[in-house]
C-alpha cells in the first residue's frame, strides 16, 4: 500500500500523516508513506484544498484532517 500526504508541510498535513501512520499500524497493514509538497503535483490529483490523503493513487480526502478511526474506515473500503 502506498500512502501520500498532499500539502505544504503545515501542522494539518503533519497531523494527517501521524493519523494515517497510526491507522495503518492499528490495522496491521504495511504501507509506504510519501509527502507531496509540489502544488502542481497536488493539483494533478484534483486536490485544491490541503491536506490531501491518497491511498494507492486514489484520493481519499482533501481539505480536512481525518481522524485515525476515519482513516481506518476508509482503508476498509
Amino acid at each position: 500500500m502506498e500512502i501520500k500526504i498532499l500539502g505544504s508541510g503545515c501542522k494539518n498535513c503533519c497531523t494527517l500523516e501521524e493519523n494515517a501512520r497510526k491507522a495503518v499500524e492499528e490495522k496491521g497493514l504495511k504501507a509506504t508513506f510519501e509527502k507531496v509538497t509540489d502544488f502542481k503535483s497536488i493539483a494533478n490529483y484534483g486536490v485544491m484544498r490541503t491536506p490531501g490523503l491518497v491511498v494507492d493513487e486514489k484520493v481519499i480526502s482533501s481539505g480536512k484532517v481525518l481522524s485515525v478511526e476515519e482513516i481506518k474506515e476508509k482503508l476498509n473500503a
